[in-house]
């Protein structure tokens, strides 16, 4: 777009604000709230939208310098990657600056600022790449939203139905659209004999069985209704889907970790003072696990229908509480190639950031391993549920001081010594309780047999 006004030139250009690419398997986001309104001038790199993926909230910052004409995603609504949420107009503004009238249009379409190389291969990629083949096989990875799975659940299509709806997201993804318009197909057709054919009888017989009313609750008086949040509904539906996924098994042991807490002790006050952080437990909970995960990769798996993935990095994730009650679990990356001071300087980064919301997606993705301390609120043990897709998950107690008995030389004693339980649920498919509990016996051993002369 372009005009001319007394001898002076305007020269602007439309910009489409993208949707940016967030990490692996985040192929869409919800719009939290716009930082700025139509009309308004923004600056390059400065934030303009907050979002929502399933993992973590963030927020979009521009590449350019512009003026907001027409915001394309509202507040509430889904974007995929890649997609327009706003259209920008940039360019020079020449008011206060004397220009010559152009001489030719030829003249005017060179002044015109170009979009960069990368807008426009992404602009260009639906109509390369994305041909209905390209459907057919991407729609082969089922990679569901959290909002999809819901409504998938919730109206009972199962597996080859999924396969049969052909998603128009990104990389040809199921969106919300896709599944709402099929359950109203599906509504106004009878169904096909080929639907009933792979139907188990256990189905049919669940589908007759469910009642015509929703269940209902009756309030008295001083109940309060609390609606869930966006958050807590995204934890509420991951851990519903992973009972439904993985039969749990969970295992417990009683760890004499006095050796860790002496150790800590000694060496905390000056850990602190030369790097001014605090020395916590979880470096060398992390630092014992990833041991035993060498000894036992088997546990560094995940499971794709009738097939094992055996993980080649170590990446542990940590359960960590958020001030508004719900949780969140970032990733400590390739934690098998840290220090123990590196671990340390990593958890208390991640730990901050998570509670003060500047997490980025990528600081949430790619867990293989998780461990949760739920010793930090007082609790002996707990049973966790596993995090899909990882098999397995740890949780360490709180540590108490209890009398025990020790062998020596000269005969057993009773001491006071420093106790923790741990508990470990691991997904039966592909975790038996051998490799389970002899996991969780390592673990076990690297705390009890810790060095006192360890550095940091």
């Amino acid at each position: 777009m372009y005009f001319w006004e007394n001898s002076k030139t305007k020269i602007m250009a439309e910009y489409k604000l993208l949707l940016p690419g967030m990490g692996e398997g985040v192929m869409e986001a919800t719009i939290i709230s716009w930082l700025f309104n139509e009309g308004d001038f923004i600056k390059e790199d400065e934030s303009v939208v907050e979002i929502a993926t399933d993992k973590v909230d963030s927020d979009v910052p521009t590449p350019v310098s512009g003026k907001i004409i027409k915001i394309l995603k509202q507040k509430d609504e889904v974007a995929k990657i890649g997609e327009a949420i706003a259209i920008l107009e940039v360019g020079a503004d020449s008011d206060n600056q004397e220009s010559p009238e152009p001489k030719s249009y030829e003249e005017v379409i060179e002044q015109i600022p170009q979009p960069e190389p990368e807008v426009v291969k992404t602009l260009e990629q639906p109509l390369n790449n994305y041909s209905d083949q390209s459907f057919t096989n991407q729609n082969s990875d089922l990679y569901l939203s959290p909002l999809v799975k819901s409504i998938v659940q919730e109206e009972k299509i199962s597996d080859s139905e999924l396969k049969a709806i052909k998603g128009s997201g990104l990389e040809g993804r199921i969106t919300k659209e896709d599944i709402l318009d099929f359950v109203k197909n599906r509504a106004s057709k009878s169904e096909s004999s080929s639907v009933k054919e792979i139907e188990s009888p256990v189905k049919q017989e669940t589908q007759t069985q469910k009642p015509s009313n929703p269940q209902t609750f009756q309030l008295n008086d001083g109940d309060e209704i609390i609606q869930m949040d966006r958050v807590r509904k995204i934890i509420a539906d991951a851990m519903v889907n992973s009972k439904h996924t993985s039969p749990h098994v969970t295992s417990f042991i009683e760890t004499d970790v006095t050796n860790v807490v002496t150790w800590r002790n000694a060496n905390k006050n000056s850990y602190q003072k030369r790097d001014g952080e605090k020395l916590t437990f979880m470096p060398i909970f992390i630092r014992a696990v990833v041991k035993a995960i060498q000894d036992f990769p088997m546990i560094n798996v995940s499971v794709d229908g009738d097939k094992i993935i055996k993980k080649k990095n170590i990446n542990i994730g940590m359960a960590t509480a958020l001030p508004d009650g719900n949780l969140i679990v970032p990733v400590i990356k390739n934690a098998d190639q840290l220090s123990l001071s590196g671990l340390a300087k990593a958890i208390n980064d991640l730990a901050y950031r998570a509670r003060n919301k500047k997490l980025t997606p990528a600081d949430t993705q790619g867990a293989t391993y998780t461990i949760s301390n739920v010793g930090t609120f007082g609790n002996l043990m707990g049973t966790p549920i596993i995090p899909q897709p990882q098999v397995a998950i740890l949780a360490v107690g709180a540590i108490v001081k209890k009398p025990a008995v020790i062998e020596t030389e000269l005969g057993d004693v009773i001491a006071i010594r420093q106790k923790m339980f741990m508990s470990h649920s691991y997904d039966h498919r592909v975790v038996d309780g051998s490799l389970g509990g002899m996991f969780l016996k390592h673990v076990n051993d690297y705390l009890e047999n810790w060095d006192l002369n360890t550095e940091i």
